[in-house]
């Protein structure tokens, strides 16, 4: 008998445990690293290439204590390593695990390696060479608790690929992930009954099922097996047993024909279906399984009076998913309840919360990994039961009325609706957390609805803030009568210095709106601020009417609004400085869109601390906005607005006219202006908040602080 040990992914273990003692290994130890067991060669042989849910399937060849390097090498070195491989054969070490004085894996897979090439030089023959990308053989060493296990990797990588895949969607399933969840969906309990995956991308979920249904071993195709250049693999014996295999399968498979075996996928993109296609064609299963392209939402039942939904939904990981995906799950909850009854439902996803939207009870929950990401997979029966407890339950229908939410968005709609058709205004605030509960600010932008997510606070459980989140994205575009696909969500803190204007996406799309009669290009896409702060609407234009007939110095001008606004309110010439010269090409942008152009309108990329140390030019209007704080690579010291205001403001006055006027302004919550300073440079400043603030900000009073500064 023989040591085996195998592996999977997270969560599978103990199927893989059942299905190896179904298999006829012996002594099966379910542990957290994987499965171990005892079997004969020839066994071993046939779990490789039966198993559905291990990743690879390792023969122990040796082991020992390695407390240090020393003893590791010594553990390494008791294996006769000349009767596993020969010295012309390439081969590679994977080391799993480290101790107090084995640190890292490089370290410990090369102490192995050198006992191995040591043996080979001590006994005559040529050193093996190793290979890292494609070895003739691999071994990996196990160091757990200061003891070392060094396996053959007796199957090789990759044991969960079978073959069919050409091709596959954006996040496709592992083969031996799908194989776990069709057996806790319990589906092959009955496979006469129907099977849908409504969600199926490359179709991985169906092939599997029904490969395990019609009994398919589930690697005779497989290339190439890690026991290849093994000096102990029997080929007589492996060659027995993959040929049974292989006519057990066939025979199974025919014998399925007349079966009522059945499957359906539904997936919304053609490419992807086509692609599912080929892959049950590769996979020889395509009599068994039909596929539709089709929309989820437009699914009705046609399969049976009873079966399962088993999916993989995509997780809402990327940009502009979540809004639809949320939609979808309220209307899927809705549809399985109308037309489902009696019905399995199983679904694998990591953004648990969204399973809530289904307005369901799970019976039974079960974690995976997914790749990197932590899932569960939840297993609802739609049958009386479930709709008794709807009866009883009255925010299980979604119904507007009951959505705290939704009734104080339909409130401010109400309330600005007057101001904003007088105003001819299409961006505005239409909520900023009026109710802490619901930790967002939702921002029009035409015919765009954007829902910037702040951090929870830490007295809010993230699960709670994460499905309040997502009772805004479904109510939010049905309120306001916005499509899914034109609904932006960004995630974000009180943002602090430069981190307000990271890049987060790379769509590179962007709309034009028009306020008070000028337009300004918009990306919603690309950073977490959009090119227009919507705070200063009022700012602006006070800015702007100062400006007629006089010079502007606009400094930290992002993507320079206040500099189009003056512009077109007639000032004599405009200086626009910024530092980023992405924002400075936005803000010329900006000045094309409006057809304003000419020498007076000039365009400075530079820091702007810098850059007013060293100007001689005398403006009449100043207008400031600097970052609350600054540490960008291009300045040579960090910026404070607290800390550093009153030396800004020093400098600010040297490019002042007489009578000139600066307007300084920060988003800077508690901001305290030092008018004992004030009083020292001779300047008297006004606060303008209150005026500077338009109605759609007025609840926030901390959104923006803003001064007039004049000389006495």
């Amino acid at each position: 008998m023989q040591s085996f040990l195998a592996l999977t992914s997270p969560g599978i273990e103990v199927l893989l445990a059942d299905e190896i003692k179904n298999l006829g290994g012996e002594q099966v130890v379910q542990k957290p690293e994987g499965v171990y067991f005892s079997a004969s060669l020839a066994l071993g042989y046939k779990i490789s290439v039966w198993t559905r849910l291990a990743t690879r399937v390792m023969l122990k060849l040796g082991e020992g204590e390695a407390l240090n390097k020393d003893q590791l090498f010594k553990a390494a070195s008791s294996i006769n390593w000349l009767e596993h491989f020969t010295s012309e054969t390439t081969f590679a070490i994977d080391f799993v695990g480290y101790s107090e004085e084995i640190r890292n894996s490089q370290f410990g897979g090369l102490t192995i390696k050198d006992a191995i090439v040591d043996q080979f030089r001590e006994q005559g023959f040529e050193r093996p060479n190793v290979d890292k990308k494609s070895p003739q053989i691999s071994f990996q060493a196990r160091l757990l608790r200061d003891h070392v296990s060094i396996y053959l990797d007796f199957s090789g990588r990759g044991l969960f690929q079978r073959g069919y895949r050409e091709h596959s969607g954006a996040a496709p399933l592992k083969e031996n992930l799908a194989a776990a969840l069709i057996i806790r969906s319990g589906w092959l309990a009955d496979t006469s009954k129907p099977l849908v995956d409504p969600m199926c991308g490359s179709g991985t979920i169906l092939i599997e099922a029904v490969a395990m249904a019609t009994k398919q071993a589930p690697s005779i195709h497989r290339a190439s097996w890690g026991f290849e250049s093994w000096l102990k693999h029997d080929e007589d014996l492996w060659q027995g047993q993959l040929n049974k295999a292989k006519n057990d399968s066939a025979t199974a498979l025919h014998d399925a024909q007349n079966s009522s075996l059945k499957v359906f996928g539904i997936d919304i993109d053609a490419r992807v279906i086509n692609t599912a296609q080929q892959n049950t064609r590769n996979a020889n299963v395509q009599r068994f399984i039909e596929f539709k392209c089709q929309n989820t939402n437009d699914m009705k039942n046609a399969y049976g009076h009873s079966g399962t939904i088993l999916f993989n939904p995509p997780y809402g990981e990327r940009i502009g998913e979540l809004p639809e995906l949320v939609e979808n799950f309220v209307l899927f909850g809705q549809k399985l309840k109308s037309q489902f009854i009696d019905w399995r439902v199983a679904i694998l996803t990591s953004n648990v919360e969204l399973l809530a939207m289904l307005k369901l009870s799970s019976f039974k929950r079960y974690k995976f990994k997914n790749g990197p990401l932590d899932c569960q997979f939840a297993l609802y029966n739609v049958d009386q039961k479930q709709l008794a407890k709807d009866a009883v339950n009255p925010q299980s229908s979604f119904a507007e009325e009951d959505s705290d939410f939704a009734n104080r968005l339909k409130k401010n709609i109400k309330s600005l609706k007057g101001w904003l058709k007088s105003n001819q205004i299409d961006c505005y605030r239409l909520y900023d957390a009026d109710i802490p509960e619901y930790n967002v600010a939702i921002d029009i932008y035409g015919d765009y609805l954007v829902i910037q997510e702040y951090a929870a606070p830490k007295t809010i459980e993230e699960q709670k803030a994460t499905k309040r989140l997502q009772e805004v994205l479904y109510w939010a575009p049905k309120v306001l009568q916005v499509p899914t696909d034109k609904v932006i969500l960004k995630t974000r803190a009180k943002q602090t210095g430069k981190n307000q204007y990271q890049r987060v996406d790379k769509s590179k799309q962007s709309i034009t709106v028009n306020e008070h009669g000028a337009l300004f290009k918009i990306n919603l896409w690309d950073y977490l601020d959009t090119g227009l702060f919507l705070d200063h609407r009022k700012t602006r234009q006070i800015v702007a009417k100062k400006s007629k007939n006089k010079s502007l110095l606009n400094l930290f001008a992002y993507t320079g609004s206040v500099s189009v606004q003056a512009a077109l309110h007639g000032a004599s010439s405009i200086t626009t400085v910024d530092m980023s010269n992405t924002y400075l090409n936005w803000a010329q942008d900006n000045f094309a869109l409006n057809k304003l152009n000419g020498h007076k309108y000039q365009f400075i990329q530079a820091d702007c601390l810098d850059w007013l140390k060293k100007n001689t030019t005398a403006f009449d209007i100043v207008f400031i906005d600097p970052p609350t704080f600054s540490n960008s690579k291009r300045m040579e010291d960090s910026f404070d607005v607290q800390r550093d205001h009153v030396a800004l403001i020093t400098d600010a006055l040297k490019s002042l006219a007489p009578d000139g006027e600066i307007f300084f302004t920060n988003n800077k919550r508690n901001f305290k202006m030092d008018f004992d300073a004030m009083e020292a440079l001779g300047v008297k400043a006004q606060a303008m908040s209150d005026i500077t603030r338009d109605k759609d900000f007025a609840r926030n009073k901390h959104i923006h602080n803003s001064w007039s500064i004049t000389r006495k």
